[in-house]
């Protein structure tokens, strides 16, 4: 289908791609992964033809259709929501703009006539005439209403813009389909609509993406892009995370006897087909885990930072206690009339289909923001650690990561350079990196800062608004692990669908017309009929 052949990538003295081949073939999703700057997006471009490598070349097989998610949401402002949808079939959009164009003509002589039936034949057997309704009914599955169909792309908010590109890459059933985080900025339903749709779609599909439950969700292979090479395993991203971590381990132990090695092997393989059957993955459906040969698996060369959060003290049982808080911003309320009284261990997922209404809420606790009505207390035991979606401030200086860091020491032990360069090399600053100045960070090394701050802290109450933002594969898991873990008490708002599911133990969803309060897991939320009809009460 899409093969890969001698592919190079070079620049300067930097070795990106070395003599990688390969193939992508039909039925299949892969999900690429590999750490920051193994040079994910670059292949991906390099596949859709927008790059050329330094050798080596791509070929599709003759008579095949790439569809590319394309990035640049302003590109089409020009044109309607249903012109742009039809627009990823680019033969078929211009097959029919060529007649338009014939039609309008006002000479229209017998050539033209001869033309617009070669046209019509091309179009028929493209299934043109039906283009206009089944790129609506796509755009209606993603949320959007016909209100929006004749509309500019220029008139829609960035959302709306996301769904529509969306929708323009599934648009006409591509044969190979190329996806770059194609979750970002969705929302948790039409994640799941996507979900469920690429795990019945039968042609190929090559997907970047940080969420793990996406790709756990799709994914029938991972291909990881490591020692410059890309390797395809079969299976999900978890079965590919755990078994790397156990092909690490086994090769750390080096006095183990080979047939010890092999029966733990063989019952990892067991213990994850017992999972995968129970699922209704795209896995499930293609290639039985238990057919896999396991050895092929490498120790990964991933780093993975050591995200360990520790309380300075217990709290009590009282941890906080919410009544009446609203909020609104330029006249428009964001939520009402929240009552919350936080319980020890609580792990409160806080969601709501506007961000900005959680946002609010953690900026009201943290004091940041005055509330439109309503008192809130903490517990005189807790001390708070907050994460913002917005971190920009805590870099505005010139301050060395050392020193930077040194601001939230608490004893002088801490504040020594030799324990502070500890804490940073675990957290992935090594070396000469811990000297690199707060500006010029990038956004997932900013996180990493953030974190390390948090966990000096030693907070027994910790708030994230959005916390995975910017932060790579390996951090999101070590975060997740780390969450899973943590004794203290945790309020928290993701997109990623996995921490959500696998952290919290309570969901409130903050709208316009209170809260929704519920102990439960995230799924089961997401699933509960009754609590469904409630959200379309409370948004409506």
């Amino acid at each position: 289908m899409l093969t890969v052949n001698n592919l190079s990538v070079q620049f300067g003295k930097r070795i990106l791609f070395d003599e990688v081949n390969t193939t992508f073939t039909d039925g299949n999703i892969y999900g690429v992964i590999g750490a920051n700057g193994a040079g994910k997006s670059t292949f991906l471009k390099i596949l859709a033809g927008e790059m050329d490598p330094t050798s080596g070349h791509i070929h599709l097989e003759p008579g095949k259709r790439m569809s590319v998610l394309n990035q640049n949401h302003n590109m089409f402002d020009e044109h309607t929501v249903l012109e742009t949808v039809m627009m990823g079939n680019k033969k078929l959009f211009s097959v029919k703009k060529e007649m338009d164009e014939i039609y309008l003509k006002e000479d229209f002589s017998d050539k033209d006539g001869d033309r617009v039936g070669e046209l019509q034949v091309i179009f028929e057997e493209m299934n043109g005439w039906n283009a206009d309704s089944d790129a609506a009914s796509l755009l209606s599955s993603l949320g959007i209403g016909e209100e929006h169909h004749y509309s500019l792309m220029g008139d829609l908010d960035s959302k709306l813009k996301v769904r529509v590109l969306l929708a323009q890459a599934l648009f006409g059933n591509p044969d190979v389909l190329i996806m770059d985080e194609p979750t970002n900025d969705l929302d948790f339903e039409t994640i799941a609509w996507l979900e469920n749709f690429l795990a019945n779609y039968d042609n190929t599909v090559i997907v970047v993406s940080h969420d793990r439950h996406f790709l756990d969700a799709v994914c029938t292979h991972i291909s990881d892009i490591d020692f410059s090479k890309i390797n395809h395993y079969s299976g999900n991203y978890t079965f590919w995370y755990e078994s790397s971590q156990l092909a690490a381990k086994q090769r750390a132990q080096q006095n183990k006897k080979a047939e010890e090695k092999k029966q733990e092997l063989e019952e990892f393989i067991r213990r994850f087909s017992a999972n995968v059957a129970k699922s209704k993955q795209a896995t499930s459906r293609k290639k039985m885990i238990s057919k896999l040969n396991i050895s092929e698996i490498k120790p990964s060369s991933r780093r993975y930072p050591a995200i360990i959060f520790d309380q300075e003290r217990e709290a009590g049982d009282q941890i906080l206690n919410v009544v009446g808080l609203g909020a609104s911003v330029d006249g428009e309320t964001l939520f009402t009339n929240v009552d919350l009284n936080m319980a020890k261990g609580d792990k409160i997922v806080l969601f709501s289909k506007d961000s900005r209404a959680t946002t609010a809420f953690y900026e009201i606790l943290n004091g940041n923001q005055a509330a439109d009505a309503g008192t809130f207390d903490w517990g005189i035991t807790t001390n708070q650690a907050y994460l913002p979606v917005d971190n920009h401030a805590f870099f505005e200086n010139d301050l060395t990561l050392v020193d930077w860091l040194r601001q939230w020491a608490k004893t002088e032990e801490e504040r020594d350079e030799v324990y502070i360069r500890g804490f940073l090399g675990k957290m992935i600053f090594s070396g000469e990196e811990a000297l690199k100045t707060s500006r010029v960070l990038s956004g997932g090394e900013k996180v990493r800062c953030m974190l390390s701050r948090m966990m000096m802290e030693r907070a027994n109450v910790l708030m994230l608004d959005e916390p995975t933002n910017h932060l790579d594969l390996e951090s999101i898991t070590a975060f997740n692990n780390s969450l899973k873990n943590f004794k203290g008490s945790l309020i928290f708002t993701t997109h990623d669908h996995e921490f959500s599911q696998t952290v919290g133990n309570r969901i409130i969803e903050l709208t316009p017309q209170g809260a929704i309060d519920r102990y439960m897991t995230f799924d089961d939320y997401l699933d509960d009929d009754k609590v469904q009809e409630l959200r379309k009460k409370m948004y409506s």
